[in-house]
């Protein structure tokens, strides 16, 4: 009896190297607007996730596309999402939709430098 150890397969290795990214750290903004409040958000997410978000974009509804992302990757500091797919209606019709477009774009340049910071290492 030997004591090698069976090779990982690629997919073994494809699926322990995303559990690691979105388990890793997660990164933050802060919406002064809305009374200053930290929302946290993991640096990926799944492709059945972004395929919808591309879905949407790709049909012209780039806005839709945009408060999804936030429902999408908004969490708290626990990790537990912040918001809903309930919250969407309110967003598209009651919240200042600046704020909303910063908030994703913010969301977007943090991770963009976190990136760098890593490939830089």
């Amino acid at each position: 009896m030997t004591n090698e150890t069976k090779p990982k397969s690629v997919i073994e290795t494809a699926t322990a190297h995303f559990r690691t990214k979105i388990s890793g750290e997660m990164a933050h903004i802060i919406v002064p607007e809305w009374d200053n409040a930290k929302i946290y958000f993991k640096s990926s997410n799944t492709l059945t996730e972004e395929s919808k978000l591309l879905n949407l974009a790709q049909q012209g509804k780039t806005v839709e596309a945009l408060v999804e992302t936030l429902i999408t990757k908004a969490r708290k500091e626990d990790g537990t999402k912040m918001f809903n797919m309930h919250d969407k209606a309110t967003f598209m019709n009651e919240v200042d939709p600046s704020v909303v477009i910063r908030v994703c774009g913010d969301m977007n340049q943090a991770l963009d430098s976190n990136l760098e910071i890593v490939e830089k290492n």
